[in-house]
């Protein structure tokens, strides 16, 4: 992962207007741009470019851009954020069930745009600490923040960087009930609070990975109305 201001940002939308505005904010910023008119060209884009983000469109023609974050998701944890004019929860819900990390509903502004972009990026930098413990053990689930890797039973867990970031925080406080702003805002960053739907759908991703039994979970236990909490 490059440095913030230096990252590589494959900005993907078959309407021109909304790229080049994308590209040109983007580019006077210090981010290195690779513009994809549709879902195809944003594949072959991404395999020809060393990519850090990827920010995209869900409707395109020849592939949409649900289809373009699960290709992705086969070869890459590459962070995505998706633009679209679709603002229904259920349409968010997809997106981030795909692999999505954030979303970003048509129109916004370049202030929000450019502030999701920084926290998309600080999110997949490996975080450094000399005050806490680089490696957790909860049970049989190991976390190693050195390696940036999850170890269950030995059998390592192939993790998102934000699913990583939200595991580590939940397993830091384990026990502790941790409200729904609390993890928006520690995990996902102080621009976030009131997106109660990306923990619904990340608590949900890691489950399917690191519980036994994710209908009845056994480590990541929700407290309705409040927030969730880890069980070793």
């Amino acid at each position: 992962m490059a440095n913030q201001n230096k990252a590589t940002v494959l900005v993907v939308d078959d309407a021109k207007s909304l790229r080049e505005f994308v590209r040109r904010n983007l580019d006077v910023r210090g981010y290195r741009v690779v513009t994809a008119v549709n879902g195809v060209d944003a594949l072959e884009k991404f395999q020809a470019h060393d990519i850090d983000l990827v920010i995209l469109d869900l409707i395109m023609p020849q592939m949409d851009g649900l289809e373009v974050i699960k290709q992705l998701r086969l070869i890459s944890n590459v962070p995505i954020i998706v633009l679209s004019a679709l603002g229904e929860e259920t349409t968010k819900i997809q997106a981030l069930n795909r692999g999505a990390d954030d979303y970003l509903t048509k129109p916004f502004g370049v202030g929000e745009l450019l502030a999701r972009v920084q926290a998309v990026l600080r999110r997949a930098q490996p975080t450094t600490s000399t005050t806490q413990p680089t490696v957790i053990v909860r049970g049989p689930i190991v976390l190693d923040r050195e390696r940036h890797e999850v170890t269950i039973h030995g059998k390592p867990v192939a993790l998102t960087p934000t699913e990583f970031n939200l595991l580590e925080y939940l397993m830091r406080n384990a026990g502790k009930v941790l409200s729904h702003s609390e993890i928006l805002r520690h995990v996902w960053g102080p621009e976030y609070g009131q997106e109660a739907e990306y923990l619904r759908v990340y608590i949900g991703r890691l489950r399917q990975k690191i519980e036994p039994d994710p209908n009845n979970p056994r480590y990541l236990r929700t407290e309705r109305g409040v927030g969730y909490a880890f069980e070793a």
